[in-house]
């Protein structure tokens, strides 16, 4: 498994001066966040590409900034509106297989959206049928706000579309739907293929990993005993940490959990 940072958690830096920062740091595996269009769009991926090949480091992933958009767009009736989001993610997507990132991360529709289960899973194969014309795969992410927050819509995603449905666990969404991250492991299995990782304590949900009390070697075990090969990206608020710093320890601190917990298998 390959374990790094998102330049989300270095927000609000413009998406090339994050990506510069964790490379100047010694990340080597990083997700890409666009916080704008334009940060999924030339000449910011150029940008981004040089420096990839400077430093030799992996891009795993990249999460658009566009979410807030995707329940009154791709999730919506409105044939327009979706053309015009399907437009804009196949340009995301191409801008990926430059880059090589090969996990896309979709929040989906808001819990208040009125967007049923078949729709949802419509909607969802068709963007996932077209990532994979890139090489990307598309991977639902549980969002406490969305109908993704519940992992019964999870496991109702993984009966409708098999091996098509897969997924990215993120600890501190788990959290806010009051649900335990290990839960998801158990019911969602090898379909779980990349992980925003954060720790937490008794009253905060998303700090920095070591930070706080949660058992990320519990968590690992049981993502290695469901077959989980997939990215673990560490994904901070930056409200949650003081310096830059913090982010390099943490993926430290999870590859030595890792290693650990490999070497226990």
């Amino acid at each position: 498994m390959k374990i790094g940072v998102s330049t989300a958690s270095l927000y609000p830096l413009h998406i090339e001066d994050a990506f510069r920062t964790l490379c100047e740091m010694g990340v080597n595996t990083i997700e890409v966040f666009a916080n704008s269009t334009c940060e999924g769009q030339e000449p910011c991926v150029s940008l981004i590409n040089e420096m990839q090949k400077e430093y030799g480091v992996c891009i795993t992933s990249f999460h658009p900034f566009s979410s807030p958009m995707e329940s009154v767009f791709l999730f919506s009736d409105y044939d327009r509106r979706i053309e015009e989001m399907m437009t804009l993610y196949r340009g995301f997507f191409e801008s990926m297989k430059k880059l090589g990132a090969k996990i896309f991360v979709l929040h989906g529709a808001i819990s208040s959206s009125k967007c049923t289960e078949s729709h949802y899973i419509k909607q969802f194969e068709m963007l996932s049928d077209a990532g994979r014309e890139y090489g990307v795969t598309v991977a639902q992410e549980n969002v406490s706000y969305c109908l993704s927050g519940r992992l019964e819509f999870l496991k109702m995603m993984k009966r409708e579309l098999g091996d098509k449905a897969k997924f990215v666990l993120d600890l501190k969404q788990a959290r806010r739907s009051h649900e335990e991250p290990v839960e998801y492991v158990k019911a969602l299995g090898n379909n779980i293929v990349h992980c925003h990782m954060s720790d937490a304590d008794g009253e905060r949900d998303c700090l920095a990993i070591g930070a706080g009390k949660y058992d990320f070697e519990n968590l690992l075990r049981e993502l290695v005993a469901n077959g989980f090969d997939g990215n673990l990206i560490v994904e901070l608020y930056r409200r949650n940490y003081g310096d830059f710093s913090e982010l390099k320890t943490s993926a430290d601190r999870l590859c030595e959990i890792a290693e650990m917990v490999e070497k226990i298998k």
